[in-house]
C-alpha cells in the first residue's frame, strides 16, 4: 500500500511538489492566481452571506499580500516603491472588507490586482529556463501559503 493512498493526500503532495519545484517567476504567478481566486470566492460567499467563508478567503488573501510585500525587493527596480504602496493599500482594503463586510473593497482589490496578475503572467511567459529572472520580477521566497 502506498504512503499516499488517499486521493486528497495525493493531491496535496502534488501541490506541495509543484510549489517546491517552481521557479521564482512561476511562484509569483501562482501567488497572484491564488490571490484572485480567494477574492473571487470571498465575493461569491459575500453574496450568499456566508461570512465564515468570506473571512477565511480574505484572511488567506491578506496572507498572500503579506508574502508578496515581504518578498518585494523595493530597491531592485524602478517600480518597487509604487508596488509596495499598492500592496499596502490592498492589504488595508482587504482588512476593511473583512471587518466591515465591504464588498466594494473586495471588488476594488480585484480591479487593482487583475491587471498585475496578467502582467506577471506575460513577463513569466517571456522568460526561458536558461535565463535568470530579470530585476523587474520581485523574488518570492519564504513561507508556504497553500497556493494550490
Amino acid at each position: 500500500m502506498t504512503m499516499y493512498a488517499n486521493p486528497k493526500q495525493q493531491l496535496n503532495r502534488y501541490a506541495t511538489d509543484s510549489i517546491m519545484s517552481a521557479s521564482p517567476a512561476r511562484l509569483l504567478t501562482m501567488l497572484y492566481d491564488r490571490l484572485l481566486l480567494d477574492l473571487s470566492r470571498a465575493e461569491a460567499a459575500h453574496e450568499t452571506r456566508s461570512w465564515a467563508v468570506v473571512s477565511s478567503n480574505l484572511l488567506h488573501a491578506q496572507d498572500i499580500v503579506a508574502e508578496l510585500t515581504s518578498s518585494l525587493k523595493v530597491d531592485a527596480w524602478d517600480g518597487g516603491e509604487r508596488l509596495l504602496a499598492l500592496y499596502t493599500y490592498v492589504s488595508a482594503a482587504l482588512i476593511r472588507g473583512n471587518i466591515h463586510r465591504d464588498l466594494d473593497a473586495v471588488r476594488e482589490c480585484v480591479t487593482l490586482l487583475e491587471p498585475l496578475r496578467q502582467a506577471w503572467h506575460e513577463a513569466a511567459g517571456q522568460l526561458t529556463v536558461a535565463q535568470p529572472a530579470p530585476q523587474s520580477l520581485p523574488a518570492v521566497t519564504g513561507g508556504m501559503l497553500g497556493v494550490a
